[in-house]
C-alpha cells in the first residue's frame, strides 16, 4: 500500500505481574503481563477502521499507542498525520463554556491568529453541524452533540487521523443518528477514522476495514463481509465461532422474530 498513514511494526505492550492472581493468565510469561503482543498493521489515508474487541482486548491501549500517549515495550509507530481523540466520555475533552470557546481552545494553543482561529472554528461548526448551537452551553448538549463537538475540536486543529474511542456509550438512537451522520461526512472529506466499538450492529456498514484484537492479539483484519461470511459453528444456532470466542456479539446473530430473542444470554 503506498498512501499508508499508519504503519505498526510489531507492537508489544507488557507490565510487570506482581499480582499472584496474575501468574498463570496466558497472556503473562516472564513475570510480565502482555496487554500487546506482537501487532502489525498498516492503515491507509482515508481509511475507515473498526477495532473491536472484548474489555481488556488492548484496543484502548493499541489507540493511545497509536496517539502518542503511550510507549510501545517494543516495536514502532509510524505515522503520516495529525492525530485527534475523541474519548468514550466527551465532557472530559470539553474545556470552553460554548462549542465556539471550546473548539477554539486548540487553535489558539498552537498559536494562530485571530483571524485563523475564527476560519477554523467556523469550518468545524459546519462540518458538524453544530453551526446553529456555538452559543449555547457547551454542557447542555446532548451526547451526540458532545461528541460532536469534541469532534470539532480535532478537527479545528486540522487533525487527518480522528479516533474514536466507544462513540456510543451512554447514547440513544438519535445520538447514534448524529453521530453516524458526522462518521459519513468525515469519511466524504477523505478523513482517516478509527473507530474503536464492540457495538457493531451501529456502524460495520461504514468500514471498509474490520480489525479484532482478543487477549492482546490480532486475531482478524480484512473487510466486514469476510468476517461476516465465515462458517457458523456446527450445533450452535445464529453463532458465529470465532465472534463468540473473541467475545463479541456477532451483529446478525438469531434475528429476532418473538419478544424472548430479544434478551442476549
Amino acid at each position: 500500500m503506498n498512501n499508508e498513514i499508519i504503519t505498526l511494526n510489531n507492537i508489544t505492550k507488557f507490565f510487570p505481574v506482581y499480582d499472584e492472581n496474575i501468574v498463570h493468565n496466558e497472556q503473562a510469561r516472564d513475570g510480565k503481563f502482555y496487554a500487546l503482543d506482537d501487532i502489525s498493521l498498516s492503515i491507509g489515508n482515508g481509511d475507515c477502521v473498526i477495532i473491536a474487541g472484548a474489555n481488556g482486548s488492548g484496543k484502548s491501549l493499541l489507540m493511545a499507542i497509536i496517539a502518542g500517549l503511550e510507549n510501545p515495550s517494543s516495536g514502532t509507530v509510524k505515522t503520516a498525520g495529525r492525530i485527534g481523540l475523541v474519548f468514550q466520555e466527551p465532557d472530559a475533552q470539553i474545556l470552553g463554556e460554548t462549542p465556539v470557546e471550546d473548539i477554539a481552545f486548540g487553535p489558539r494553543n498552537m498559536g494562530l491568529s485571530k483571524e485563523e482561529i475564527h476560519a477554523r472554528v467556523d469550518l468545524a461548526l459546519n462540518e458538524t453541524g453544530l453551526a446553529e448551537r456555538k452559543d449555547f452551553p457547551a454542557r447542555s448538549l446532548s451526547g451526540g452533540e458532545k461528541r460532536r463537538l469534541a469532534a470539532a475540536g480535532v478537527l479545528a486543529m486540522d487533525a487527518q487521523i480522528i479516533i474514536f474511542d466507544e462513540p456510543y456509550a451512554n447514547m440513544d438512537f438519535p445520538g447514534v443518528a448524529q453521530v453516524n451522520r458526522l462518521f459519513q461526512k468525515l469519511i466524504t472529506d477523505g478523513k482517516t477514522l478509527i473507530i474503536l466499538t464492540h457495538e457493531l450492529e451501529k456502524c460495520l456498514a461504514l468500514a471498509n476495514r474490520f480489525i479484532v484484537l482478543f487477549k492482546g492479539k490480532k486475531v482478524f483484519d480484512g473487510n466486514a463481509k469476510e468476517a461476516l461470511s465465515l462458517n457458523p459453528e456446527p450445533g450452535i444456532k445464529g453463532e458465529d465461532p470465532p465472534f463468540s470466542k473473541w467475545g463479541i456479539h456477532h451483529p446478525l446473530c438469531n434475528p429476532a422474530r418473538e419478544l424472548g430473542d430479544l434478551l442476549w444470554l
